[in-house]
């Protein structure tokens, strides 16, 4: 197991993006960031963080993963019920697969139902109601600003 196939696994899933984020991480959304998409894996690209797998294993998950040898809980995501492979052979490959697949249906299934309706839409009506999204926020921020000042 190693980065290419964690991606080649995750990529496969539908409606993932990825991300480099903190310098290090590569990271997996379920739906786009953009579109209010939520992350539910990542692998350590250059190997200077802690571990080389990250995911959300859900509460029922956690503790007993945790009883595993090289498994962890993950730095600043425990609390959301995250865990870290030290090194890739903590799971067998097949293992490592099932563990991805069930925190991508664990977070796919936590997404808005707006967002969700999004990731339905064709690429181009999908990039012209993020757009249409950030404007109207931005225009809310605007008037909430201005409301404030008077």
């Amino acid at each position: 197991m190693d980065n290419e196939r964690i991606r080649t696994i995750c990529m496969a899933f539908p409606h993932v993006a990825e991300t480099v984020n903190w310098g290090h991480h590569l990271v997996y959304w379920a739906g786009s960031r953009d579109l209010g998409g939520k992350m539910f894996a990542m692998t350590d690209l250059d190997g200077t963080g802690t571990g080389v797998l990250w995911f959300h294993c859900g509460a029922e998950r956690f503790h007993e993963l945790l009883e595993v040898d090289g498994i962890i809980a993950s730095p600043y995501l425990a609390k959301a019920h995250w865990v870290t492979l030290e090194r890739w052979d903590a799971l067998r490959p097949r293992q490592v697969e099932d563990e991805l697949k069930r925190a991508y249906d664990l977070i796919f299934a936590k997404l808005p139902a707006r967002t969700k309706k999004s990731l339905d839409l064709p690429l181009k009506k999908r990039a012209r109601t993020s757009r249409k999204s950030e404007k109207s926020q931005a225009a809310r921020a605007k008037a909430s600003r201005a409301k404030g000042k008077c």
